[in-house]
């Protein structure tokens, strides 16, 4: 991505950026990713998925919440952490199933800015069942557009990491319902 003055990448972050990549993602998500420079670092998705989390956190705490600011941790932790776990196992399938890896960095930014941008209402309750599709669709343009795989790899891909997930959540829910029921946290 160049610069509005034609400078080269650089990995900067700021609002204006923010703002920018946001509207990019809502109106081309195609076209964003495809611009997405190779050499693609940290900072700016990074910053990209913080502040659509920090949105998030304030935006769902307008619910009542008997222990606001542990839920407020909770939600945090959980918006930067899925997106750590998602590309963290579509880095190892995409390893499994290519053969030559994509760098992590190319990969957690197409997690991140697809998070990021569903984010915006996946605090409202229930539409979770539009976001999580929107947002798994918009990860998988990203995997075609960003890291050249073909639509069959990327179904591929997204088919074996949304049950490697589901798996492993439903295998650790005794351990996170015991430690729920330990802290008091009402059921």
């Amino acid at each position: 991505m160049k610069g509005s003055s034609g400078t080269a990448y650089t990995d900067k972050f700021g609002l204006v950026f923010y703002f920018q990549a946001m509207t990019r993602m809502l109106g081309s998500p195609g076209q964003f990713f495809r611009e997405l420079p190779q050499d693609t670092g940290y900072r700016r998705p990074f910053g990209f998925l913080l502040i659509s989390s920090l949105f998030f956190v304030a935006a769902s705490l307008t619910q009542a919440h008997d222990k606001p600011w542990f839920m407020a941790a909770i939600l945090f932790l959980n918006a930067l952490g899925m997106t750590f776990i998602t590309a963290g196992v579509g880095f190892m399938v995409m390893g499994m199933i290519r053969g030559r890896r994509i760098p992590f960095p190319r990969i957690f930014a197409v997690c991140a800015y697809s998070s990021g941008v569903t984010m915006l209402a996946s605090w409202i309750p229930l539409f979770v069942w539009i976001t999580e599709p929107w947002k798994w669709t918009l990860i998988s343009i990203g995997m075609v557009r960003a890291c050249g795989l073909s639509w069959k790899q990327t179904i591929l891909v997204m088919g074996i990491s949304i049950f490697v997930i589901v798996l492993f959540f439903w295998s650790v829910m005794p351990v996170i319902l015991y430690l729920r029921g330990s802290v008091g946290y009402p059921s």
